[in-house]
């Protein structure tokens, strides 16, 4: 951890002597799970707990010109459930009491020129419009069941001119995802195209990436076609979808991720609706094969959300998996004390045929994915500054 700390020390000092724009996230969570000692045995239930203590730092320092550089990066310190997740991956420094770890998140600089805007180094690079599953931003793949992850950071640069008011043109490129790699492969570089009009937006995507050199799966590259819309009418509907070409395979309709969803608004903005359909191709951006989340090819996500004041909403959410007919509901509830500081709930239940009296089991059910999970409860604090 010697390594980290004077990282953090030097960031801190930059931030401090800079007398610039200092921002973050502190989340207090406790964990409370109850399951089985063993995923297939419902007889001997267990109660586990954990307590995770996360902060999200952010940095930005203006130059007198055109320039601004970011810095962004993750303190964690954890106990119980949360540092069970943990173990042996490497990820984390095990001592009495707690593990912690330090991530770095966000590492860049940007110039904003007329036409022009630049970016390079570790940062967020987010594509299309969707709001769940999101098949066209094939850098982060999002999990809807990991309701408060923040999307991971890539190494490499943008630049996006703007020909008119309404239109960006951008070319990008993001180095391998595995960062040892010499030789030039699984280097992505793409382009993007954005079209804006009064109600209506279209962005179409092309991203290359090159072989990597111990790949076998693609020894001339994958191909990446996306295009996604959304439209402001009554409804607001979004189409989001990510087709992967392989010279090698024949893939057809699994190389498909397609995500076609609407949100709604009723009684003043004070009750909330959304509901999206994902097709994942078991050849697609968001299929467990390519790191994407998800084992079968139709799912559902629906959620209704009540906002019975200024500071206080819950919501009701589920997640079905038409393949297998295994599904989890999911309660949320947030209340803000005071600006800047809320409190705030996460209730998970997965279901599938066995949880009913059958014998198949779903992969959103208790067994496939969540280790004999039966019950999920996250209840926190979270303290914006």
């Amino acid at each position: 951890m010697k390594r980290y700390s004077i990282f953090v020390i030097f960031i801190f000092t930059v931030g401090v002597l800079s007398a610039q724009d200092w921002s973050g996230v502190l989340d207090s969570t406790v964990n409370y799970t109850m399951g089985t000692e063993h995923a297939s045995d419902r007889s001997r239930s267990t109660h586990s707990f954990g307590y995770e203590q996360y902060a999200n730092l952010r940095l930005r320092v203006r130059t007198r010109e055109s320039a601004t550089f970011h810095a962004a990066f993750n303190l964690i310190a954890v106990t119980g459930n949360f540092a069970r997740q943990f173990a042996g991956s490497g990820l984390m420094t095990f001592g009495e009491n707690y593990a912690a770890a330090m991530e770095l998140e966000r590492l860049y600089f940007r110039i904003a020129g007329e036409h022009i805007d630049t970016e390079a180094g570790l940062l967020r690079m987010n594509f299309g419009y969707g709001q769940v599953w999101g098949s066209s931003d094939f850098l982060n793949p999002r999990n809807p069941l990991a309701y408060n992850a923040r999307p991971r950071g890539v190494l490499g640069f943008n630049s996006s001119f703007y020909p008119t008011d309404t239109t960006r043109l951008m070319v990008f490129a993001a180095g391998p995802k595995n960062p040892l790699e010499v030789e030039g492969g699984g280097i992505i570089p793409g382009i993007v195209f954005d079209q804006h009009w009064s109600m209506a937006s279209l962005q179409a995507i092309y991203a290359y990436e090159t072989p990597g050199f111990a790949e076998t799966l693609y020894h001339n590259g994958l191909h990446r076609f996306g295009l996604s819309l959304k439209a402001d009418l009554e409804l607001g509907f979004v189409a989001d979808i990510l087709y992967i070409l392989n010279p090698d395979y024949n893939e057809g309709i699994d190389g498909l991720s397609a995500g076609l969803g609407f949100d709604y608004s009723f009684l003043g903005g004070d009750l909330y609706i959304l509901a999206e359909y994902l097709f994942s191709g078991s050849s697609s951006v968001t299929s467990r094969r390519l790191d994407g989340s998800w084992l079968n090819n139709h799912y559902l996500y629906g959620t209704v959300l009540y906002r019975f004041n200024d500071f206080f909403n819950m919501s009701l959410s589920t997640i079905l998996c038409f393949d297998d007919l295994s599904f989890q509901p999911i309660i949320g509830a947030d209340y803000e004390l005071f600006q800047g500081f809320s409190l705030n709930l996460n209730a998970r239940i997965p279901f599938d045929r066995t949880s009913f009296g059958g014998n198949r089991e779903g992969e959103l059910g208790p067994s496939l994915r969540n280790q004999g999970m039966r019950f999920i409860l996250n209840a926190g604090a979270r303290l914006r500054f």
